[in-house]
């Protein structure tokens, strides 16, 4: 979210003065926003969120995974119909090819270990997901709206007000600030940002599977790799079918952005040495600026065929964010009637594949606070505290796995590591060859 005014936190209020709430203003319609009203509303409260896009489609069009906990919350949160779309336009990674890696000669270097993986993940469109989940929210989502400053009430048992960059305002009984990265609610409530950066600067971008040379497919397979290069520079490729690899088979429920086999892929940089000015690129020219730098670091003309084949106009550039990596510096504020999730707490690097999915499950785990608060069982006081402890907790592990592949390449950025790189890794290559040709069956793996 844009933010131009801060209010300093106030002080937490007696659990017995808060009662439950019974309108929840939400700062921001991303991901976890939407999934949060999309639950409050199906469990019957007054809920409004404020987004500054003016389309919820507005938003790249990349893919995103959602774990077991991920869509066991979205089932909640969206009820049947809606969930089923989303599975109608979702594709099931276990009907894929393991991940594997390169080398930036698009050489094979073996299977890809990816921690936390869960093999009954699905990959769905972000703009999917967000339509859904907007569809869900329906009129309750005001867009183009840019909040500038949060506050609560003096007195116990204040209201929460939140005010607009038109002047206007609006008032409930708790606010939740779901404005990502550099969010204003954070700053408000812990006087900082949760997040820094993480030190890469990625280029994103997808590609028709039809648009590469069929040898270049083979190469690629339906699978998702990663290929690493001298300078600490990296090149995922991720794989997405719906329609080939639909985790329900269910025509008429699909919603999904993506069409046919199609290719998303991240280059990524140290900030350290990414080209000046990428973050201000945009289409053509941020594709051959990327394309260009990578070149410059010994890249070969195999891997780079999916940058040069994309679709320009998918093309973003976008610096790495990231929260803190332990609990006790997670949401480092006293439970009261503003908090917040997601990004805007435990901002995660895309290299886990994770944030979205998490960002879910704050939305679900709040949603079930408030409703055992509505029902008397604890004050929104308990209801807030206990959610936020879970949060650290969840929040910062996810932080800490995003970051593991963020420090190797960050290691592969220095003299030793780039020596290191352009030294193993084509022995690596010739090893993992040699292992194909004496191991019939193996194929292109």
């Amino acid at each position: 979210m844009d933010t131009t005014a801060t209010t300093p936190a106030p002080a937490a209020v007696p659990a017995t003065t808060v009662p439950a709430p019974r309108r929840v203003v939400v700062i921001g319609g991303g991901i976890g926003g939407l999934a949060l009203a999309a639950g409050l509303r199906r469990r019957g409260f007054d809920v409004v969120v404020h987004e500054r896009d003016l389309d919820p489609a507005a938003t790249g069009g990349y893919h995103i995974t959602l774990d077991t906990a991920a869509q066991d919350a979205l089932r909640e949160l969206l009820g049947p119909v809606l969930h089923e779309k989303l599975l109608a336009s979702a594709s099931a990674v276990r009907r894929r090819p393991g991940d594997v890696w390169f080398d930036w000669r698009g050489r094979l270097l073996g299977d890809l270990r990816v921690r936390g993986l869960d093999p009954d993940s699905v990959d769905v469109d972000r703009i999917t997901l967000r339509l859904v989940l907007a569809e869900a929210v329906g009129d309750a989502l005001v867009l183009g709206s840019t909040c500038t400053a949060v506050e609560r009430e003096p007195g116990p048992g204040g209201r929460v007000r939140a005010t607009f960059a038109d002047g206007s305002t609006t008032h409930g009984d708790l606010l939740v600030g779901a404005d990502g990265p550099n969010s204003l609610v954070v700053r408000h409530l812990s006087g900082a940002p949760a997040s820094r950066p993480a030190g890469v600067t990625g280029v994103s971008g997808r590609t028709p599977a039809a648009a590469l040379d069929p040898t270049e497919v083979q190469r690629l397979g339906p699978r998702s790799s990663l290929a690493v290069g001298p300078g600490g520079t990296g090149l995922y490729v991720g794989y997405l079918d719906p329609d080939g690899f639909a985790v329900l088979d269910a025509a008429h429920a699909r919603a999904a952005v993506t069409t046919g086999p199609t290719y998303v892929w991240g280059a990524m940089f140290p900030d350290a040495t990414a080209p000046r000015g990428l973050r201000e690129q945009r289409g053509a020219p941020l594709r051959d600026t990327t394309l260009d730098a990578l070149r410059a670091a010994g890249w070969g003309e195999v891997p780079l065929q999916v940058l040069a084949r994309t679709d320009v106009a998918s093309v973003a550039a976008y610096r790495f964010t990231v929260g803190p990596e332990d609990a006790r510096s997670t949401a480092p504020w006293p439970a009261g009637s503003i908090t917040a999730l997601g990004d805007a707490v435990h901002a995660t690097p895309p290299t886990a594949g994770k944030g979205a999915g998490t960002a879910v499950v704050d939305a679900h785990r709040l949603v079930e606070e408030l409703t055992a608060a509505r029902a008397g069982t604890r004050t929104l006081h308990t209801a807030v505290s206990a959610f936020e402890t879970d949060l650290r907790h969840r929040g910062s592990a996810v932080t800490a796995l995003s970051m593991a592949t963020v420090r190797r390449l960050l290691v592969g950025s220095t003299p030793a590591g780039s020596a290191l790189t352009r030294t193993t890794l084509p022995l690596l290559a010739r090893s993992t060859a040699l292992r194909q040709r004496l191991t019939p069956g193996r194929g292109s793996r």
